[in-house]
């Protein structure tokens, strides 16, 4: 049995009249929230927070529903992915390079709709999706 491998994320949603749009990052063919493993010692608020600036620039985050989450089922080798939903006002996304990689993480971001973002997830992160939405509409 695997030890449990926990990645830490957030779901970044942006609001633009009445219409509350979801950060999608894309590595290859898939496409995720901004999201990273927890290091030693490191909480895992931290570690979304931390990650989702690595991978996008962003710091202008707002816990406007706390920090509840919600964590896919264990995946390959053991892996959950817990994600946390904040606000932004901030819409420019950067990628930068990785240093581990030599090259950004991602190839590509989008800010979309949940229909949008829906059609784009795997059915795991589908079902996040479908609870930040339920938490931004109230």
């Amino acid at each position: 049995m695997h030890a449990k491998i926990l990645s830490a994320g957030i779901i970044v949603v942006h609001q633009e009249g009445d219409e509350w749009l979801y950060l999608l990052l894309r590595a290859y063919n898939h496409w995720d929230f901004p999201k990273g493993i927890v290091e030693p010692g490191e909480l895992p608020l931290q570690a979304a927070v931390r990650e989702t600036e690595e991978e996008t620039t962003l710091t202008d985050l707002h816990f406007d529903w706390g920090h509840g989450y919600r964590e896919t089922g264990p995946g390959k080798g053991g892996k959950v992915a817990r994600y946390y939903l904040a606000r932004t006002g901030a819409t420019e996304v950067a990628l930068p390079v990785s240093e581990e990689l030599g090259h950004p993480e991602h190839d590509e971001y989008r800010w979309l709709t949940y229909r949008q973002a829906l059609a784009l997830l795997k059915p795991h992160l589908a079902e996040i999706l479908a609870w930040a939405q339920a938490m931004v509409e109230g």
